[in-house]
């Protein structure tokens, strides 16, 4: 992995077609929530079929309700990208990379394996930005995060980056009672209830 990705960076904003065919990317997925981003063999692996199950069984409901995005970059081509998403349960956006766009960027080429020329598999969790908060490397299974690891690493980073994270804050309340909804997450998203309401 570039010497660059490590906690406190940024990781590059990739825009790759994802299992629909349109380009993404990764800052418009992510929007200013945290993501779980996993960089994954394709669809041949095992190892992969394995993590991604743990992650839609356990970790996708949670996510769902937690302000929390999730993706996965596989250098499968388009018609493999689909089938390894459906077979694996996820609901959560996969992106193309048949071109080796980010083994090339980020020199995770597994040369270990010439046959399929993978990236090494990696799960980053990235706080809004794109900023690394966690990465594991999963060339070896037990590398990889269980959904109990990523959960641990999303309540540290949410605690950081959500200044509501704690209601009893100094401030908080004070700002709530003005009619300042600037420090709550997502009272200030379109569609969400009026300050006066």
């Amino acid at each position: 992995m570039r010497p660059d990705i490590v906690p406190g960076g940024v990781f590059p904003d990739f825009a790759l077609p994802d299992h629909t065919g349109t380009v993404r990317s990764l800052s418009e997925l992510q929007g200013d929530d945290p993501l779980v981003l996993t960089l994954a063999r394709g669809h041949y692996c095992p190892k992969e079929h394995q993590q991604h199950q743990e992650m839609a069984r356990v970790l996708q409901p949670k996510a769902a309700v937690a302000y929390t995005q999730i993706a996965t970059i596989s250098t499968d081509e388009h018609h493999t990208l689909q089938e390894f998403r459906l077979s694996v349960g996820a609901q959560w956006t996969f992106l193309s990379d048949p071109g080796r766009t980010v083994q090339r960027e980020l020199d995770i080429q597994e040369y270990t394996d010439p046959d399929h020329d993978p990236m090494v598999p990696h799960t980053l969790v990235l706080k809004p930005g794109l900023i690394v908060h966690s990465l594991y490397n999963g060339y070896w299974f037990w590398g990889r995060p269980s959904a109990y690891d990523l959960w641990r690493d999303l309540r540290e980073a949410t605690r950081e980056i959500r200044t509501d994270w704690d209601l009893a804050a100094p401030g908080l309340r004070e700002a709530w009672d003005s009619g300042d909804r600037s420090p709550f997450h997502g009272w200030d998203a379109p569609g969400a209830p009026r300050a006066d309401t």
